[in-house]
């Protein structure tokens, strides 16, 4: 039962980013455009990310989307989003784009918070290249599913960066109501109690840290979720209860539901998300 689980998280809605050139150690800004992959984080193999950075990028303007990829915090890769990089590069030409990896749960190592711990250690270091990458401090977070939980995580709990928007695909906003109320039997409580070494009752602090939904207050970023209503793995209260929160906090929030969606979609679903996603981006971040 947890491999099918494992598997619906894993075809959580590929979004993008294909890149391919090597790392020439020249990243300088007003050039031309650059693509980098597995460049490295941290010391560990999965500790990687791939980017790509548009001509003319300048650290005054050029503003970031980092891509955070779903399976269940235990499989999936970057690579998952690499088909659907022309299409956001058509729809956000001038912002450079970062795909990264994070240590994934595998029996019995690596358990939460490793995932979370990775996403604000690749982000920070993004942080401190953003002289030599040729890129401003504004960053919007995308995320599905399990991604999508990582980076509303990042984005919400954190200060440093502020992020200035979130885009969540299904992503779990209460860690305690994913255990204690499972959308379906694809999404069996006993995949969660792994990841995190102990049920809601022995390990509270934990999923309470570990929930997005906690951290939302007035000064969380811009948000757009998106969910579909017959979703096995995620259940859209999920998202309705993220959304109250978010309107009670006074943050700038989208929810587009689509009721006859599943854990990811495709045409003509897909185009409608990518116009809703670049509309709510574009005004939001400055």
């Amino acid at each position: 039962m947890q491999k099918i689980f494992y598997y619906f998280l894993l075809i959580a809605f590929p979004i993008l980013l294909s890149s391919c050139s090597k790392d020439d150690g020249n990243n300088t800004t007003g050039v031309a455009a650059l693509s980098v992959n597995d460049a490295s984080y941290g010391t560990n193999n999965l500790q990687k990310f791939d980017y790509y950075l548009p001509a003319n990028r300048t650290t005054a303007s050029t503003k970031s989307i980092i891509m955070i990829h779903g399976g269940a915090w235990s499989e999936g890769d970057k690579s998952d989003y690499y088909s659907y990089l022309p299409n956001i590069k058509m729809l956000f030409p001038d912002y450079a784009i970062f795909n990264i990896n994070y240590r994934l749960y595998v029996n019995g190592s690596n358990t939460f918070p490793t995932q979370e711990n990775d996403v604000k250690a690749a982000v920070d270091f993004i942080v401190t290249k953003e002289a030599e990458y040729g890129i401003s401090n504004k960053y919007v977070l995308l995320g599905a599913s399990a991604g999508g939980h990582l980076a509303m995580l990042q984005a919400y709990k954190y200060n440093s960066p502020k992020i200035k928007a979130v885009v969540n695909f299904f992503g779990p906003s209460d860690m305690n109501a994913l255990y204690n109320n499972p959308a379906s039997p694809f999404a069996p409580p006993s995949a969660i109690a792994a990841l995190f070494n102990g049920t809601p009752s022995t390990q509270a602090q934990l999923y309470f840290q570990s929930s997005p939904l906690n951290f939302v207050n007035a000064q969380s970023p811009p948000t757009i979720i998106l969910q579909g209503g017959v979703d096995p793995l995620i259940s859209p209260s999920q998202q309705t209860a993220l959304k109250t929160k978010l309107d009670a906090s006074g943050v700038v929030n989208s929810y587009v539901f689509y009721p006859s969606e599943s854990h990811g979609w495709g045409e003509p679903t897909i185009t409608d998300s990518y116009q809703k996603i670049k509309t709510f981006v574009t005004a939001n971040v400055q």
